[in-house]
């Protein structure tokens, strides 16, 4: 199933389609001992996980240098994927439950990602400035604003807007205006965009990346 990533990154290199292939092995040994992944989503690893983390990089190419936050990141999405795409940019994985990090970490270290560091705690408690936040739904929008809003340097990294990229689906008018409302967010700098333009694929109609600007 990794030649589904070939066939949006064909400009993967050698070791970037060595590490993807690596995966789908690395997940299913871990999952056999915590299940980390559901069951059933095991067999679609690179759709439902990989490929859908990857969309991300269809909003913004993170610059080389700029350093990347995945809140909530369980077994390592969509922190993993998007850090062998972007080797030159930093990734701190977090989640609060121990042995989701206990997996994200074996899988980054066995795929040698250097550029990756993994921490067992929540996201208020990391004592760090990141340009990006990164994360796939772990609640409400005006719930997880608040908890890494003032992690997030403001302005620009390399001409690019920092912010948020949140992977959400379903009607998100009403969960967008009320976070925009609690974070005095003008509505301007949220921008809704489809999975469904960039991947074919059923499984993304009615998902999307939300990117909010800080």
């Amino acid at each position: 199933m990794e030649d589904l990533i070939l066939t949006y990154f064909p400009e993967l290199t050698q070791r970037q389609r060595e590490q993807f292939a690596a995966l789908l092995p690395l997940y299913s040994e871990w999952n056999s001992k915590i299940n980390v992944v559901s069951r059933k989503d095991i067999d679609n690893l690179y759709l439902h996980h990989v490929l859908h983390s990857l969309a991300i990089s269809r909003v913004v190419q993170f610059p080389a240098g700029s350093a990347v936050l995945d809140v909530g990141t369980g077994g390592g999405f969509p922190g993993i994927p998007l850090a062998i795409i972007f080797p030159e940019v930093s990734f701190v994985l977090c989640d609060s439950i121990g042995k989701k990090t206990l997996v994200a970490r074996s899988v980054a270290e066995s795929l040698g990602l250097n550029n990756v560091r993994v921490e067992n705690a929540r996201a208020e408690s990391i004592d760090m400035k990141f340009d990006f936040v990164v994360s796939r739904a772990v609640t409400e929008l005006k719930n997880f604003l608040p908890w890494i809003w003032n992690s997030l340097l403001p302005g620009k990294s390399d001409g690019i807007e920092r912010g948020v990229l949140y992977l959400k689906g379903g009607e998100l008018g009403e969960e967008i205006s009320a976070a925009a409302k609690a974070m005095r967010i003008p509505a301007e700098r949220i921008g809704i965009n489809e999975i469904s333009k960039w991947f074919k694929e059923p499984f993304f109609e009615g998902k999307m990346v939300l990117y909010i600007k800080r």
